[in-house]
């Protein structure tokens, strides 16, 4: 059994796909300790049962105590292939990698397990702001009735050409849905999201900017 999931952040709220009895979990990293920059670098993360671990592509490296009993960490597997039958590795070695995964892991350390908590919490109350606030103007009908920080809504004109207007106004409003399925005949409905970087006055110039464009 895979479980999949967009948004590694909302399991600060909710049960990991392992509670569900995944055998294998795999998702996207990103928003924890990289920034976008112009389209990437972005962070696969995924897990295994301990009956799968290897044949995991990749290292796996485990905690340990030193001969002086100060906490360190071991390679406690790298898989032979990666040495001695490099064609029938199961993973690449890639320097870029590291540096995504150490900015990950600097992230969620000073996150911890509380900080994780609170900011799942906040960004989905933004989001819950942002529905409110988009479902008040006139025009627009909220799609997404379970979300946590990203939402979809209809609106009364193309969304392309909303999210061009809103940006001669200074405001990212968000991406089309024909930019991600041109052939799914959802020209109006657009996918836009509020997290903790979002203030109450940046969702309500937001909304008030979409109200003028709509008129």
């Amino acid at each position: 059994m895979v479980a999949t999931f967009t948004e590694c952040l909302a399991f600060g709220l909710i049960e990991p796909g392992g509670a569900y009895g995944a055998d294998i979990v795999c998702g996207e990293g990103q928003s924890i300790g990289n920034a976008l920059n112009f389209g990437g670098p972005y962070v696969g993360l995924f897990g295994v049962k301990e009956k799968l671990v290897r044949q995991m592509p990749g290292r796996v490296a485990g905690e340990t105590i030193d001969a002086d009993g100060k906490r360190g960490f071991v390679l406690t597997l790298s898989t032979r292939e990666q040495h001695i039958r490099r064609e029938k590795a199961t993973s690449n070695i890639c320097t870029n990698s590291g540096l995504c995964q150490l900015a990950w892991t600097i992230h969620m350390t000073l996150l911890g397990e509380k900080g994780l908590t609170q900011l799942a919490q906040l960004n989905h109350e933004k989001a819950i702001q942002l529905s409110d606030a988009l479902g008040a103007v006139k025009g627009v009908e909220v799609l997404t009735k379970r979300f946590f920080n990203e939402i979809a809504v209809k609106l009364s004109k193309p969304a392309q050409g909303v999210v061009d207007a809103l940006a001669e106004q200074g405001v990212i409003g968000g991406v089309a849905m024909s930019r991600l399925n041109p052939h799914a005949g959802m020209d109006n409905v657009l996918i836009t999201c509020a997290t903790e970087m979002n203030t109450d006055d940046d969702i309500a110039a937001y909304a008030d900017a979409l109200k003028a464009v709509l008129k």
